[in-house]
């Protein structure tokens, strides 16, 4: 294989370095024979960004050399892989054997098809350490190659020198052994997560610690997929070297140039190319060099596919009307419980004729993807660029509706209750918050710690006031995810006068007892009293949702204003349906 590599970097590096003006070729041949170099040089340059397309050219450039040039034939089309010798096979070769014909037959859902067939993605119980994981081991890759090879035609010539070809590009220009998988329907990868650090397996002394250090894995075995919400350790692949781990680290965030990967810049969050997340970091920042992609299946952004449980509809229709009536709302979560998804079906239910205007850490949301028709323009932070000068600067833009892709710092947060009062019609947010006290707390310090207010008390009346519904996502541990309740926030009213009984008071001693009732009111009003009420409208209860409390008068009355009559009657009819016994 290393010799089959070779001969494919020398010949395209001296593709690109021949000066075909020596050739003495017609004018013609020579305008053919230039615009293929250059569309090689482009495909080369880009291919190894998520661009699928400039991926599958350099692919095929490749395939027709080595088909053309490399006098492959049915015997010696075994040396790089042993495709007749079941034994010799390694279990990146069965993978990869069984990843292509998965993709041949279904596409990017292959990898998702192969998983679901043979229960790959089951929790399992992990011998050396007798827990419980989502993990996928040699054994069951030899067993499944087995299984499968027998349900399949033998591999075609053709099919031989495509899975040779996928290897050498792998290492050549891709990403090595996760290249295929991170192309595939799946919800991210990440490597460089799990095993003995780099630090720990180059010790060389005390003999006895390393033997025993040598069976554990190590940062190279640390290659896991999340699926389904499910995070899965694929323990039989390698990246074989530090060197190639490095290799994959410092070239998948090459997108758009986001800058070098240097000890100075240890860690950097960019897009690729097909719209996925990637965050890298490096030494001395993390232990070890590592990567995390995450992506997003646009085409199942949509609430009917996300929201499945039993009377899914009641949650869909409140969702819809929550973004018809221009309701502030918040979606929370921890990490992959699935909020961007959720924003980004929310959008398609925003009314129509209202612009967007959307603020992010690192372009994730691809809403202009989904919804090519609508007024939408994203920014993101940059070196240059903070969360709140391009929240500044979306005031004028003329936008109606703000969405914040993730309200992660105390600036970002400041600035979405400013702009959620006076510069927008309604917003649109994501927050890690795991309740709703803990949403609106987390608010009002962020407001407190960027000097916008210094009162605590009015701090928070400012979040409550402005945060209208928070939607709660959650993951189990078995990588279920659902919609944990819908929240309410109802501010409580405060505004009655303190008591003035000491003005009518005859005696000293009188006047004195109603004084302190008065300054005892006023201290209950600075210190404990509650400002508002959390009011879940929706709870999932037993897989399923149910129906718990009406929302308030307030935010219907509110709501009505944005509803057209059509709306309202729907509106009224379905809280009627499922509100009239819980009111």
């Amino acid at each position: 294989m290393e010799q089959v590599a070779l001969y494919v970097k020398e010949t395209i590096n001296n593709m690109g370095t021949t000066n075909i003006h020596d050739l003495g070729l017609s004018k013609a041949e020579f305008e053919r024979r230039k615009r293929k170099q250059s569309e090689l040089e482009f495909a080369l340059k880009n291919c190894n960004t998520g661009d699928l397309n400039n991926k599958t050219y350099v692919k095929e450039f490749i395939f027709d050399l080595l088909a053309k040039t490399y006098d492959f034939n049915e015997v010696n089309i075994n040396y790089p892989i042993p495709f007749n010798d079941v034994e010799e096979l390694t279990s990146r070769d069965k993978f990869d054997i069984l990843l292509h014909i998965y993709k041949k037959k279904h596409g990017f859902d292959g990898l998702s098809i192969l998983f679901d067939k043979y229960e790959l993605a089951a929790m399992k119980q992990v011998i050396e350490d007798g827990v419980d994981s989502f993990i996928v081991t040699n054994s069951e890759i030899s067993s499944t190659f087995e299984k499968e090879i027998y349900n399949t035609q033998a591999l075609t010539f053709e099919d031989k020198l495509q899975i040779i070809t996928q290897r050498i590009y792998a290492h050549y220009k891709g990403f090595g052994v996760i290249d295929e998988i991170r192309d595939m329907n799946i919800d991210g990868v990440s490597g460089g997560v799990s095993g003995l650090p780099p630090s720990v397996t180059d010790f060389d002394e005390e003999k006895d610690l390393i033997d025993s250090l040598s069976k554990r894995p190590s940062v190279l075995e640390s290659i896991w997929v999340m699926y389904k919400g499910k995070t899965i350790h694929l323990s039989f692949l390698t990246f074989g070297k530090e060197s190639e781990l490095r290799r994959v680290v410092q070239s998948i965030h090459k997108f758009k140039n986001p800058g070098q990967l240097s000890e100075s810049n240890p860690y950097i969050v960019n897009e690729m190319a097909d719209g996925s997340r990637v965050v890298v970091v490096r030494p001395n920042f993390a232990e070890s060099y590592a990567f995390f992609i995450r992506k997003f299946d646009l085409p199942s952004a949509s609430l009917e596919s996300l929201i499945q449980h039993e009377n899914s509809e009641l949650v869909i229709k409140l969702l819809k009307f929550l973004m018809a009536g221009c309701r502030v709302t918040g979606i929370t979560g921890s990490q992959g419980s699935g909020k961007t998804t959720l924003l980004m079906a929310l959008v398609k239910y925003i009314p129509a004729p209202l612009t967007l205007r959307l603020q992010e850490m690192a372009f994730e949301l691809n809403i202009r993807k989904i919804y090519p028709q609508r007024n939408i323009l994203s920014f993101q932070e940059t070196k240059n660029v903070t969360g709140q000068e391009g929240l500044d600067i979306q005031k004028k833009t003329d936008g109606s509706v703000n969405i914040l892709g993730e309200v992660a710092t105390d600036a970002v947060a400041a600035w979405m209750i400013q702009m959620s009062q006076v510069a927008s019609l309604f917003t649109v947010f994501t927050h890690h918050a795991n309740t709703h006290k803990l949403l609106i707390e987390s608010l009002r310090n962020s407001l407190l710690k960027s000097g916008m207010f210094n009162n605590e008390k009015i701090a928070e009346e400012q979040v409550i006031n402005v945060v209208n519904f928070d939607i709660h996502l959650k993951r189990d541990y078995h990588g279920n995810r659902y919609i944990e309740r819908i929240t309410e926030c109802i501010p409580l009213d405060n505004d009655s006068d303190y008591p003035q009984g000491w003005k009518d008071c005859t005696t000293e001693s009188d006047r004195t007892a109603a004084m302190y009732e008065t300054m005892s009111e006023f201290f209950r009003r600075m210190t404990d009293r509650r400002l508002y009420e959390s009011r879940n409208i929706i709870e999932f209860r037993e897989g399923k949702y149910v129906p718990v409390h009406p929302i308030s008068d307030a935010q219907l009355d509110q709501m009505s204003a944005y509803l057209s009559r059509d709306q309202m009657d729907e509106l009224t009819s379905f809280f009627k349906k499922y509100w009239e016994e819980v009111a």
